[in-house]
């Protein structure tokens, strides 16, 4: 029996074939019926150090057009169960899916491939390589022409105002700059999902809500969002759901305002005190300027 996913391709090409071409509903009527909406999700996964279980049975799911965070004190197997979503690290047991392909023994170049994008704490732009250079190293990679690559490389300094440091080598970027470039590289590659490790990491405020309203931009270009930090206060105030990991186990799953409002996860996690910020500004500003842009087409 066919999955949802392929039956809902045949209703796209069934839907595309008996609506005028310059209708502009078309896409809308089909996404009524059946949202082509890809997921990556984990199945049971299992990570086993010196016999020590570091991970015990974690399941976890990302959609496209969501933020989702992964958080837990030191030692609770949160990085481990990110770098076995990311490919970096070989669960025991369990499988990673992105829709029902099973990509658990796949590279993470292959990953890339299927629209996978990955940006790790530690810097990962070639730092003796200009801005626009970074990007246009991955650009090239596409099947885009050449006309074609030089206007999406304008479109992401434009998106990322990065043109006043587009000559600038990597290594003399400030942090926020940093992962800005970060980010337009890697959505040179138009991928589906970004797993961000640390984003918020050795930066400074204003710089952590530049990359938050980047990422609330991201969740209105219908890319999935799978975030760890160790800065919970920053992560909950963007982030839509959020698995909590203690002793390897997810302890709690749920909105950013029900993890902020259990006790349980307080007296574990939080702290008593704790007062969760959202910055859904951030999400609605995204939000209306693809609004905008729809309109402007």
């Amino acid at each position: 029996m066919p999955s949802v996913r392929t039956f809902s391709k045949h209703f796209y090409r069934f839907v595309k074939s008996r609506v005028p071409a310059r209708s502009p509903n078309w896409l809308t009527f089909a996404q009524s019926f059946f949202p082509l909406s890809t997921t990556i999700h984990t199945t049971e996964l299992v990570k086993r150090y010196r016999n020590r279980t570091v991970v015990n049975n974690v399941s976890i799911e990302v959609k496209q057009g969501e933020i989702v965070g992964l958080l837990g004190p030191n030692g609770a197997g949160k990085t481990t169960t990110f770098y076995m979503t990311v490919g970096l690290i070989k669960p025991d047991e369990g499988e990673v899916f992105l829709d029902d392909v099973n990509i658990t023994p796949l590279p993470m170049y292959k990953r890339a491939q299927m629209g996978i994008g990955y940006l790790p704490q530690e810097a990962s732009i070639f730092r003796k390589l200009s801005v626009e250079e970074n990007i246009k190293a991955v650009l090239e990679m596409t099947k885009l022409s050449k006309a074609e690559q030089k206007d999406k490389l304008e479109a992401l300094l434009d998106e990322f105002r990065l043109h006043h440091v587009r000559k600038s080598p990597g290594d003399v970027l400030s942090g926020g700059e940093r992962r800005r470039t970060e980010i337009a590289r890697a959505l040179a590659v138009d991928p589906k999902f970004i797993l961000l490790d640390e984003p918020f990491a050795g930066i400074d405020p204003i710089a952590v809500e530049d990359i938050q309203a980047i990422v609330a931009k991201l969740k209105y270009k219908n890319i999935g969002i799978l975030i760890t930090d160790h800065n919970v206060t920053e992560t909950l105030s963007i982030c839509d759901r959020a698995y909590l990991l203690i002793e390897g186990k997810i302890f709690k799953h749920g909105s950013a305002e029900e993890l902020a409002a259990d006790d349980q996860v307080k007296r574990l996690y939080l702290g008593r005190n704790f007062e969760l910020k959202r910055k859904d500004y951030l999400l609605e500003e995204a939000h209306q300027e693809r609004i905008n842009e729809s309109k402007g087409r």
